[in-house]
């Protein structure tokens, strides 16, 4: 709000001149816009599974900076409160967890960045000698490639290019496996360089990438509720219930000026299907198929079936729906330490199915 010392204004009308007074305060010119930016634009994904936008340029150990694995539902466990300044700190609480089934991912590339005016770019790839057959359903089979030489002081990040095994996992329907990139951090060039290569062509399992008591960022998709009016979309307040025509949507477009309607003003249309990350998630606990009855219900996870690959829990909800591929990635906004003394007393293993 801009404050303004009394003035007048005086207007010349002929032989009487009309004084107008000005009051102490004047309209403030703009405020502050509502919403977060982050969520738009709010349309359709262009792919059921997340992509990994940006990486933690993070120092230490040569390792992976992201994984992935099938979201197979919720259950909750006892275990005992491991948060320090939480009021039931030390003490025995029900919690709910997510189950993600992570079965291995398999290295088929590693590929060599510079850096360019535009960011980085690809200037070397190396494929492994064999892959699977189901492989080349996503991707072209290449007749003869030869990867270019190139100089350690050109390189500037190293990536490796990793597939999933879905027909591995009975509880979805395809078969498919998804491709996409893996960051690998370290100290310096020639360690990610050799770590990477010395990868290439073998399987990855979760506890290369975290371990029990690690947060972790879990990118999805959400789960889409289609076509969707004001009020469900947005949480806009009903209209009064004697309005003219309808109480379910807003009631104005906007100002004359700037005259067409802006992107921030809450209109029907997508809800859900759209990409999310949240961040500093807690991986509780991680099982190898051969421990896959601690955590599978009877008659079965709800629109998923049976666990029978390594799996993790994960402390909370995570986005997407059963089914839906979710990717692990490094945190990036950690500020709470690990936890090393996770002790979980009781996993619920009752049916979800209902009476």
């Amino acid at each position: 709000m801009l404050n303004a010392t009394p003035c007048c204004l005086l207007v010349s009308g002929g032989k009487n001149d009309v004084t107008v007074q000005f009051g102490e305060k004047m309209a403030t010119p703009h405020h502050p816009r509502r919403g977060s930016k982050g969520y738009y634009p709010r349309v359709r994904a262009k792919r059921d599974h997340g992509y990994i936008r940006s990486w933690p340029e993070k120092e230490g150990k040569v390792r992976l900076q992201a994984f992935a694995g099938y979201k197979v539902g919720m259950t909750h466990v006892e275990m005992v409160d491991y948060r320090k300044s939480s009021v039931t700190a030390g003490q025995n609480i029900f919690s709910a967890v997510t189950v993600v089934e992570v079965p291995p991912l398999k290295v088929a590339a590693v590929r060599y960045y510079a850096d360019d005016t535009e960011g980085i770019r690809v200037i070397s790839e190396k494929w492994a000698d064999k892959l699977d057959d189901s492989v080349f359903e996503r991707i072209t089979r290449p007749k003869e490639f030869k990867p270019t030489e190139i100089k350690i002081e050109d390189v500037s990040d190293v990536r490796a290019l990793v597939y999933t095994s879905p027909e591995s996992v009975t509880g979805i329907p395809k078969k498919v496996p998804e491709f996409f990139e893996v960051r690998i951090a370290g100290d310096t060039v020639e360690e990610r360089i050799k770590f990477a290569e010395s990868k290439l062509g073998s399987e990855i399992r979760f506890n290369e990438f975290a371990k029990p008591g690690q947060f972790v960022d879990v990118i999805g998709v959400t789960k889409g509720k289609g076509f969707t009016g004001h009020v469900e979309r947005f949480g806009v307040k009903l209209l009064p219930k004697n309005n003219r025509k309808h109480r379910r949507m807003i009631g104005t477009l906007g100002p004359w000026h700037p005259n067409f309607v802006r992107e921030t003003v809450p209109q029907a249309g997508q809800m859900g299907f759209q990409q999310r990350t949240v961040h500093n998630i807690r991986v509780l606990k991680y099982g190898t198929s051969d421990e896959a009855s601690q955590i599978n219900v009877k008659g079965g996870h709800l629109s998923y079936g049976l666990v029978r690959n390594d799996f993790v829990l994960l402390h909370g909800s995570v986005p997407g729906p059963s089914k839906r591929l979710i990717k692990f990635r490094e945190t990036v906004r950690q500020q709470t330490p690990d936890a090393s003394d996770l002790k979980i007393t009781y996993i619920s293993v009752e049916s979800k199915q209902g009476d």
